[in-house]
């Protein structure tokens, strides 16, 4: 039987919550950003905005419910987003990767759609890719928003670097809102929950 995610003995009130993507104002509202735009969302949402930079990322601290949560925005840039989560689980003593909740862009999905999944291959993000690499496993939990993709498939690097247009802004906008939910779905009452009410979404 699987874990729910939401109990995990000693760790079970405490989480970390990545956005991932690039920093500067060059990357803002590209595609590969739609992560970090999302834990922004819920830290604003929360009234606790990621300005703390702490282990190479941009962070708060919010609870949901009786949960600890730590949300960070890594500011290593995307391919090497795994030292500053590395070192955020270590600092925060979360030894279940379990805990760990990576919000990104995923090319795979149509834009505006949002999956939950559990472990399982990284799809070529180098952000997961990264993650992995120092983490040394896959179990941990993603959030992946849809950006769709290029009909060129040989352009998918410039692409994710680009901003979407009006239509796809409109789309992602209300995605970023659903992870927001989803996110505190998760912690609050469990993957499997979470999983069955948002993964049915189209």
């Amino acid at each position: 039987m699987r874990r729910s995610f939401k109990k995990h003995s000693s760790e079970s009130n405490r989480f970390l919550v990545v956005g991932l993507g690039n920093p500067g104002k060059d990357y803002d509202g590209t595609r590969h950003n739609v992560g970090a735009a999302a834990v922004q969302a819920l830290g604003i949402a929360q009234d606790s905005p990621l300005k703390k930079l702490r282990e190479q990322a941009l962070t708060n601290e919010i609870f949901i419910g009786s949960e600890r949560v730590i949300l960070a925005f890594p500011q290593t840039f995307m391919n090497n987003s795994g030292q500053s989560v590395s070192a955020l689980m270590r600092k925060n003593g979360i030894k279940n990767p379990e805990n760990l909740i990576v919000v990104h862009d995923e090319m795979d999905l149509p834009t505006g759609d949002l999956r939950i999944k559990s472990g399982g291959g990284l799809a070529g993000h180098n952000g997961l890719k990264s993650i992995t690499a120092h983490l040394k496993t896959q179990d941990y939990l993603r959030i992946r928003i849809g950006v769709g993709k290029p009909a060129n498939k040989n352009k998918g690097a410039n692409y994710v670097l680009n901003r979407p247009n009006k239509v796809e802004q409109e789309e992602l906008s209300i995605v970023i809102q659903e992870t927001v939910d989803a996110i505190e779905a998760i912690i609050s009452e469990g993957i499997d929950v979470a999983m069955a009410r948002f993964n049915s979404r189209s």
